[in-house]
């Protein structure tokens, strides 16, 4: 199709879209990254967002986009904090390019939208783009398409994109079937495996590990605008009034917090950072692969999830990164660790292929990598001690999502259980978190803005470790 560029949206608003499809695995990934790329190449900022927990496809976004992509959830977090993430993110952008989950209705449950892409189409105001597989359709695409357009009227699909489409002559019935339909056809997509991501575990491969290139950009870029209409589907985009959110007051930086960064750990919530940011931390990203030891001078620590078995090797090779980690811990530092990060700071980690591993040995468990899912799926946690990140009784929500498990959990330990968790149903979940010292470890990743209090007294208990440091070098 002809490359027309569009007038850039008008200073002081924005346009958007959530990307959405009938069910899982129908393209949306591939199809809103070359979205993405297309409209960078037409001189467009784009600000990029996922519906749902997923850490691998945000990556993958801040890659093409040249900007962080942010998650939204319609269980982790209540409407206002999603329209408070999304008005703040927007901030500077011309394009908000929103990313849905599992199929466009599909929430917690059969009886609502709750949790759903469809839900948060509607708290942010945003028109749907809907990816449809047509392999193997004509006639019946319209069918489909109908179906979802008066499904839920407060939900407006500004266009549908065919999905692996057999060539020129699929297209044409496809367009025929489509002719009388309120939702138009923006294009299709020819089935393409050139500018596919390989699939991992947990998912797709992350962006530290399957770099997207300028050239695949390039080509993602070229798939879309080969492939739809791009200008019909930016002047169907209804301009957004952005409105500057009240942002939290930021504190001055007096605690620095050490973050494993690298291609073991990589699965962190953009927010999570940005709320300690905003209660006076300082980010210190270190590499436990390649560094030999965490940065100097700092006050805590924050290991994030990720692919440590894929690394193990490495990671029990550098011995004088986990003797100095093992230590920060035994010295009373505030940590934190959720999942990967958890693995890193127990015992021993045994990977698929039956190695292995020695860890760093905080907590005295062996890890033990599965050839399916150990667990999946929403967690609120309620804080049955005092705890780095909150005290007893207080709340927070988060997700849950590995192929590891702990090999006798039931072992005798110096660790204690301070979590107790619940599923979105209210169901009791088994997902301790341990602590010991004052390093917690946990496989569930927390979402902060769920329980934002969790910076400050994440960061007020660095203060108090500084404090206590201070003290004890002057005696």
């Amino acid at each position: 199709m002809p490359h027309n560029h569009s007038a850039k949206p008008e200073t002081g608003t924005i346009k958007g879209v959530v990307v959405a499809a009938p069910a899982s695995g129908g393209g949306k990934t591939t199809f809103t990254l070359g979205l993405i790329a297309a409209l960078r190449k037409r001189g467009y900022a784009v600000a990029p967002f996922k519906v749902g927990p997923d850490f691998i496809d945000p990556g993958h976004h801040k890659r093409i986009a040249g900007a962080a992509s942010r998650n939204l959830d319609g269980w982790m977090l209540d409407e206002s904090q999603n329209r408070r993430i999304f008005g703040q993110a927007v901030m500077g952008a011309d394009i908000a390019v929103v990313e849905g989950v599992m199929g466009l209705f599909d929430g917690y449950d059969g009886k609502t939208d709750a949790g759903s892409t469809a839900q948060m189409a509607k708290w942010l105001g945003l028109p749907v783009i809907l990816v449809a597989d047509a392999r193997s359709m004509a006639r019946s695409f319209a069918a489909l398409v109908r179906g979802f357009s008066v499904f839920d009227p407060a939900v407006r699909i500004c266009g549908v994109v065919a999905n692996n489409v057999a060539g020129e002559g699929h297209l044409r019935y496809l367009a025929q079937a489509m002719e009388k339909e309120d939702v138009p056809l923006l294009g299709g997509i020819v089935r393409n495996s050139a500018v596919s991501i390989p699939e991992r575990h947990l998912g797709l491969h992350t962006a530290e590990d399957h770099e997207l290139t300028e050239e695949m950009a390039e080509n993602l870029a070229n798939l879309v605008e080969q492939s739809i209409d791009l200008k019909k589907l930016i002047g169907r985009l209804p301009l957004i009034p952005n409105r500057t959110p009240e942002r939290p007051p930021v504190m001055t930086a007096d605690v620095r917090i050490g973050v494993a960064r690298d291609n073991a750990f990589c699965f962190y919530y953009k927010d999570n950072l940005d709320v300690l940011r905003e209660n006076g931390c300082e980010i210190i990203p270190f590499s436990p692969i390649l560094d030999e030891t965490p940065p100097a001078d700092i006050h805590g620590l924050y290991l994030g999830g990720g692919y440590p078995e894929l690394f193990a090797g490495r990671l029990a090779a550098n011995r004088s990164m986990k003797k100095a980690v093992r230590a920060l811990c035994e010295s009373g530092m505030p940590v934190y660790a959720e999942c990967g990060g958890f693995m890193y700071l127990c015992r021993s980690l045994a990977t698929a292929q039956g190695d292995t591993h020695e860890m760093a040995g905080v907590f005295d468990f062996e890890t033990r990598m599965q050839e399916r899912l150990s667990a999946l799926g929403y967690r609120e946690i309620r804080f049955s001690g005092d705890t780095p990140i909150g005290k007893a009784g207080e709340i927070a929500r988060g997700h849950e999502f590995h192929y590891s498990e702990l090999v006798n959990p039931d072992a005798p330990t110096a660790a204690r259980q301070v979590y107790e968790a619940a599923d979105k149903a209210d169901r009791r979940r088994r997902c301790p978190g341990w602590l010991i010292h004052r390093t917690l470890g946990s496989y569930a990743h927390l979402h902060f803005r769920s329980r934002p209090e969790i910076g400050r007294f994440f960061a007020d208990q660095c203060r108090k470790y500084d404090a206590a440091v201070k003290y004890k070098n002057l005696k």
